[in-house]
C-alpha cells in the first residue's frame, strides 16, 4: 500500500489472462496515472518480470520506439498489454532504465533485481536515520532516485511512502506539514523552491537531494530552511553508491555504501576518477573524487568537464566558488572555451547585478592561479540550469561559441 498524494492506494495485483509467465518477459510501463503505473512496476517487480518505467510525458510513439531498443516485447498503456515484435530476446529478472543523457546519447542500462535487492539492504543498514520518518517522494517514480531510493527503500523499511505528483510547491509543503517526520525525496532545483517559500522558523523537516551538486547560494538557502538534510550519490549503472547522513558541504556527496568497493584518491590536491566494484562488475563513474580520512567521498568534478589549459587541470567547481566569495555574485558557472591555437582556455558566466566583469577578475586574480583564471567574464541575467538544476557545461560552451560567432 502506498499514499498518493492525499489518498491512499492498494497496490493492485496483475491481472492474470494479461500477464501469463511475467518473468520470461520484458515489460515497458507507459502509464498515464502514477498509481496505476507504480502498482504495475511493483507488482512486476514481484513477480520477478523485467520492467522498464517509461515517464508518462514521452509521447505514445517515441515510448514505443524506447521499448523496443531497450529490448521489451511487452508495453503496457491504458488501452492493456501489447504485443511487441523485437529481434533482441526478453528477459526477465531485470530493471531497466536509460542513462540521463549528460554526457551522450541515452544508453539503456539494465540491472538484475538481484543487485536492486543488495542495493536496499545495503541502503537501509548504512542509513538508518530515517528509520522514523515518513518518506515523502515528491519526484518521477520512473526513475531510479524516486523508485528505488524513495519507494522500494520505503518498502523495505516497512513504511508507507507518500508519492506526489504534483509540481506544485504550495501543495507540497502543505503535505509536509500533515505529515509526521516527513523525509522529502525531490530534485535539487525544487528543494530550491520550496526553501524560497519555507519560513525559517518553519524548516523542512528533512530532505534528500541527488543528481546534482548544489551551487554554494542554492545550498546555503536550503541548508538554512532544512532540519535535517541528506544527499545521495551514485550513477545508473551501479544505483546509489554513497550516502551523507549531514551534509553540510555540498561536494561531500556521502560514505560508501558497504556492497561495493570504491577506488579514488585519497588526496584532493589531487583527484582521481571514481570507480566501484559491486562484486562482479567495475564500473567507472565518469567522476573525479577523492576519500577524505574518515572515508567521505568528496566529488570534484566530472571528467568531461576538466579544464586543460596549458597541460594543468582546472575544475570548474574551483573557479566557480572563488566567483561566489565575492559579494553580489549570485551564481556562476565555469566551462572550458577553444582558444586560437586549439588549447583550452576558462570562460565564466556569472549572475550578479551591478557586478562588473573588471571587477570580478580583480578578486579572482587575488584568489587563483593564474592558469585557472578566466579568459573571458560574461554577466547574465540568469544561468542556463535545466529543470532539475543541472547544466550541461559543454551544451554551454557550444551555444556560447555560436552566440559569438553570429555577433
Amino acid at each position: 500500500m502506498f499514499v498518493l498524494n492525499d489518498r491512499h492506494t492498494d497496490i493492485a495485483p496483475l491481472p492474470a489472462k494479461a500477464y501469463v509467465n511475467p518473468d520470461t518477459h520484458r515489460y515497458a510501463i507507459h502509464l498515464q496515472q502514477t498509481d496505476n503505473a507504480l502498482s504495475h512496476i511493483l507488482a512486476l517487480w514481484w513477480a520477478g518480470a523485467g520492467v522498464f518505467p517509461i515517464h508518462p510525458t514521452i509521447p505514445a510513439t517515441k515510448a514505443r520506439d524506447m521499448a523496443v531498443q531497450a529490448g521489451c516485447d511487452r508495453l503496457v498503456t491504458e488501452a492493456g498489454v501489447h504485443e511487441l515484435q523485437n529481434a533482441k530476446e526478453p528477459s526477465g529478472g531485470v530493471l531497466v532504465q536509460m542513462s540521463s543523457g549528460t554526457t551522450g546519447a541515452p544508453k539503456v542500462i539494465t540491472r538484475s533485481w538481484d543487485q536492486v535487492r543488495r542495493e536496499l539492504e545495503s541502503y537501509v543498514s548504512a542509513f538508518p536515520d530515517p528509520a522514523d520518518m515518513t518518506p515523502v517522494i515528491a519526484c518521477p517514480i520512473t526513475h531510479s532516485y524516486g523508485l528505488i531510493a524513495g519507494v522500494m527503500v520505503a518498502l523495505e523499511r516497512g513504511q508507507m511512502p507518500v508519492v506526489v505528483d504534483t509540481l506544485n510547491p504550495k501543495y507540497i509543503l502543505r503535505r509536509l506539514r500533515e505529515i509526521r517526520a516527513p523525509l522529502l525525496y525531490t530534485s535539487p532545483a525544487m528543494l530550491h523552491t520550496l526553501a524560497a517559500f519555507t519560513p525559517s522558523d518553519q524548516p523542512i523537516y528533512a530532505a534528500m537531494t541527488s543528481g546534482t551538486i548544489l551551487s554554494k547560494p542554492w545550498f546555503e538557502q536550503i541548508r538554512s530552511k532544512t532540519k535535517h538534510l541528506f544527499q545521495q550519490y551514485g550513477c545508473s549503472e551501479a544505483g546509489c553508491i554513497a550516502i551523507n547522513p549531514d551534509l553540510q558541504d555540498a561536494a561531500a556527496v556521502g560514505y560508501p555504501l558497504p556492497h561495493f568497493d570504491l577506488k579514488t584518491s585519497g588526496d584532493p590536491s589531487a583527484p582521481a576518477p571514481i570507480t566501484v566494484h559491486d562484486g562482479q562488475h567495475v564500473i567507472d563513474t565518469g567522476d573525479l573524487g577523492y576519500l577524505t580520512s574518515d572515508g567521505m567521498l568528496v566529488f570534484v568534478a566530472r571528467q568531461d568537464d576538466v579544464i586543460d589549459v596549458a597541460g594543468f587541470n582546472v575544475y570548474p567547481q574551483e573557479v566557480e566558488q572563488a566567483a561566489l566569495s565575492m559579494e553580489g555574485v549570485g551564481d556562476a558557472l565555469a566551462f572550458a572555451r577553444k582558444d586560437a591555437l586549439g588549447g583550452d582556455r576558462v570562460s565564466l558566466m556569472f549572475e550578479g547585478a551591478g557586478v562588473a566583469p573588471n571587477e570580478l577578475r580583480q578578486w579572482l586574480m587575488q584568489r587563483l592561479a593564474p592558469y585557472q583564471l578566466p579568459a573571458t567574464l560574461h554577466a547574465v541575467p540568469r544561468l542556463p540550469r535545466e529543470a532539475n538544476g543541472k547544466i550541461n557545461r559543454r551544451d554551454v560552451a557550444r551555444q556560447f561559441a555560436d552566440l559569438e560567432a553570429s555577433t
